[in-house]
């Protein structure tokens, strides 16, 4: 008997056409209002439990935030220690965020690649159990729920718009269309400039990886993606796209006047695609965006990029 997952069925709001300049009424998967904070609640707490009914009694995970909550809430539900390693941009209060969810908190490297690295030798020398935060196939099984759910309730949708950061959502995204039969929708694969690692890959047609992570968006700061998420745009339709700091940002804010939901610039990323990129909107009727939350933001962080950037 397979256990119940830890995330929950998330709300899917409506939009007037009058929301953005796409003219087009959206749908809005609010994964911002899982326990965790985002999405990462999905594939984190799948993967975890996967590891837990085989044997886990420790988990190590790298994460510059929002996949360490993820997987500090998933150790608590499930009753195993949880190691997080964070890279040193990791602000404070994210981390003790991590920490007051239960978790251990180590800070290691200058950028996550070196967390992730220490985090894998960490769990290998205490025969522990390591959770990638986007590059594992659980992982994006878990993700493709919110696409099962979003059909559930009978919503239909031409497109979906998402946030990119490693890609861990949008495997799971296009896995969850794959399962629906939903193949020829669609997938608007969205970064900030400065974080933009998918952006440059499709252009150089390899994987590249970025010198550095310039973005306020440092949840999309994966300076490169997936083996398996460079690939999907070969097995089906994914165009990327990318908006600035600044209209992430002016997103953040419109949406919590709008919703009264505070989500983070990675997220941002995503729903300024619908005012950055109205044309490209303009071609479907009935647009999804997955709100993918996030835990760095607060009112104060909001007043103080809104000085900064507006």
């Amino acid at each position: 008997m397979p256990s119940a997952p830890l995330h929950l069925d998330t709300p899917l709001a409506r939009t007037a056409p009058d929301y953005s300049a796409s003219g087009k009424p959206l749908w809005l998967k609010l994964d911002a209002m899982q326990p965790s904070g985002s999405f990462k609640l999905r594939g984190v707490g799948r993967l975890c439990q996967h590891e837990v009914d085989n044997g886990a009694r420790e988990i190590f995970c790298a994460s510059g935030g929002n996949a360490g909550i993820a997987a500090a809430y998933a150790g608590r539900a499930l009753g195993v220690p949880v190691t997080i390693v964070v890279p040193e941009t990791t602000a404070a209060d994210v981390r003790q965020t991590i920490a007051a969810t239960g978790a251990n908190v180590l800070v290691h490297g200058a950028v996550f690649d070196e967390a992730n690295a220490h985090a894998v030798e960490l769990a290998r020398s205490r025969k522990a159990s390591y959770v990638h935060p986007f590059d594992h196939p659980l992982l994006w099984d878990g993700h493709a729920t919110l696409i099962d759910e979003v059909v559930a309730k009978g919503a239909k949708f031409d497109c979906v718009v998402t946030s990119v950061g490693g890609g861990g959502l949008l495997a799971g995204i296009v896995e969850g269309l794959k399962r629906n039969g939903l193949s020829d929708v669609p997938v608007i694969a969205v970064e900030t400039e400065g974080a933009a690692s998918l952006h440059g890959s499709l252009k150089a047609n390899e994987r590249i990886t970025l010198p550095a992570i310039t973005s306020i968006a440092t949840s999309l700061g994966a300076r490169q993606v997936a083996q398996h998420v460079f690939d999907l745009p070969k097995q089906h339709p994914v165009e990327s796209v990318l908006v600035s700091d600044v209209d992430a940002v002016a997103a953040c804010l419109k949406f919590a006047d709008a919703q009264r939901i505070l989500v983070e610039p990675a997220c941002g990323a995503a729903l300024a695609v619908a005012d950055v990129h109205a044309g490209l909107l303009a071609r479907f009727d009935n647009p999804l965006i997955e709100v993918c939350g996030g835990i760095g933001v607060s009112l104060e962080k909001l007043r103080f990029w809104k000085e900064r950037f507006l």
